[in-house]
């Protein structure tokens, strides 16, 4: 057998490996036979794209962190809070407390009181705020971010960065490693040579870890003292100031966004995500804080949700269709992102035959136009059986909220697409109060006043060239 015809069957016996590590490890049987088609019909090509993209490697690795229990918040700790917020909370009711208890058994945290959770609306009112905890942080500094902008108004956050290390506060900065590649210089490169810590969350390499192109960090938190957090959807970047008239933000790349300024004891449970990331990407281990004070003012319970790759079940998706199948009146769902798998378009489905009111705000215009393909070939299926879709304008939409009756919210980063719910690392919060709740619902109202409702007879008459696009890109509804 001459060389060429030995390379040739190691290749497909190769090929044949990988297509068999994709039936035994693909929890969604389309993605696992688009795989194994993929792998079989283009050995070698099949073989690279699975390594890049289809194999999550740090499954095994991250599950060891979490068994030694290093940098992970393990066990039930109680809210230091003196009062107690039973007699406020909705857990009279069997729909909250079939939701507090589904929580209770998928995620690694309590549900804890006593917390502070002030909406933030787009860059004008987010980056203020953040930039004053930062000057005003004594301590330490925990910032995390997957896209870190080195223009304009992420200048200012390196400039106070820098400054605040050089005054003796350990700023740790965690990027990842693909978003950095959004802006140049990256911004690693202006933290060289300070005295602010970084560590790139899987950069690009062929070395190391490997080239990951999925597996992405997708947190956005800050942490100033272990006191003071934000999280929610938005990034560092210019793109988000939307009132902005310059050149350096034109209105078709403004992104609307809702971030979150957040005080109390969940707030330990933020920077326990944080330094999970942190020691996983390479940093050294550091102290943690006291857990915070209640906020005597407020009594908002929270939990943090860290989800991702490395867990044993998609925990968003199992907290997602719990709230809809324990709504009794009301689901108001907004995403940029919406790509639901078979679960979440049965489960609301199945609430709005109930009588359960499911609504969806999305954006008219999505800067990834293939997501927006693949969604519009789930809309009919939900239109027909009562769910509501709005198209709200421009500028794009990127917040990401679910609401559910009147006392439970859903904030952070994720989005309702496989990409957030299996293969990003995401942070959301669960927020169980009646009045965040009504001032999250007042928004999302105020959006539906001015979108366009969609309606099933809209989707009937789509030119069949353009069903045709629309359900062919939802083919891919595992990649995307």
């Amino acid at each position: 057998m001459d060389s060429f015809s030995l390379s040739l069957v190691i290749l497909n016996l190769l090929s044949l490996a990988v297509a068999v590590h994709a039936l035994l490890n693909k929890r969604d049987p389309r993605a696992a036979l688009a795989w194994i088609i993929v792998c079989l019909t283009l050995p070698g090509v099949g073989v690279t794209l699975y390594w890049l993209m289809g194999m999550n490697r740090i499954r095994t690795r991250a599950r060891r962190w979490q068994d030694r229990g290093e940098g992970l918040f393990v066990g039930e700790v109680e809210s230091p809070c003196e009062h107690s917020a039973t007699l406020r909370t909705p857990f009279h009711t069997q729909n909250y407390q079939l939701q507090r208890h589904l929580g209770d058994s998928v995620t690694r945290r309590p549900l804890l009181n006593g917390n502070s959770v002030v909406p933030l609306y787009n860059g004008e009112q987010a980056y203020p705020a953040m930039l004053k905890a930062i000057r005003h942080a004594q301590h330490s500094i925990a910032l995390s971010s997957y896209i870190f902008d080195t223009q304009f108004c992420g200048r200012e956050f390196v400039q106070a960065l820098i400054e605040k290390a050089e005054a003796g506060v350990e700023v740790r900065v965690l990027v990842d490693g693909l978003g950095e590649c959004y802006s140049w210089p990256r911004v690693h490169t202006l933290f060289a040579g300070t005295a602010v810590q970084i560590v790139r969350f899987l950069p690009l390499s062929l070395l190391r870890r490997g080239m990951h192109l999925n597996l992405r960090n997708h947190r956005k938190l800050l942490i100033t003292d272990g006191q003071i957090g934000f999280a929610g959807g938005m990034n560092i970047s210019q793109r988000h100031l939307v009132q902005k008239k310059r050149e350096d933000a034109r209105p078709r790349q403004r992104v609307a966004d809702i971030h979150f300024k957040i005080e109390g004891p969940v707030v330990s449970q933020m920077l326990d995500v944080f330094q999970e990331d942190w020691q996983f990407a390479g940093g050294a281990p550091f102290n943690v804080p006291d857990i915070p004070p209640c906020q005597e003012e407020s009594d908002s319970l929270c939990r943090g949700i860290s989800a991702g790759p490395n867990e044993d079940y998609e925990k968003l998706v199992w907290i997602v269709v719990g709230a809809l199948n324990c709504a009794r009146k009301r689901v108001s769902i907004m995403t940029p992102y919406f790509i639901p798998d078979r679960s979440m378009v049965t489960a609301m489905n199945s609430a709005a035959l109930r009588g359960v009111n499911v609504e969806i705000v999305l954006p008219v215009k999505n800067n990834l136009p293939y997501v927006h393909w693949a969604s519009r070939g789930a809309f009919w299926e939900l239109l027909e059986y009562g769910v509501k879709i709005y198209y709200q304008p421009p500028p794009f939409a990127h917040s990401k909220l679910l609401l559910m009756d009147d006392h439970y919210a859903l904030i952070g980063s994720a989005n309702m697409d496989p990409r957030s719910q299996r293969l990003n690392f995401e942070f959301n919060l669960e927020v169980y109060d009646k009045s965040f709740n009504a001032k999250m619902r007042h928004h999302f109202d105020t959006t539906v006043e001015k979108s366009r409702q969609i309606s099933l007879e809209e989707m009937d008459q789509r030119p069949v060239w353009l069903k045709m696009r629309d359900n062919f890109f939802r083919l891919f509804t595992p990649f995307l």
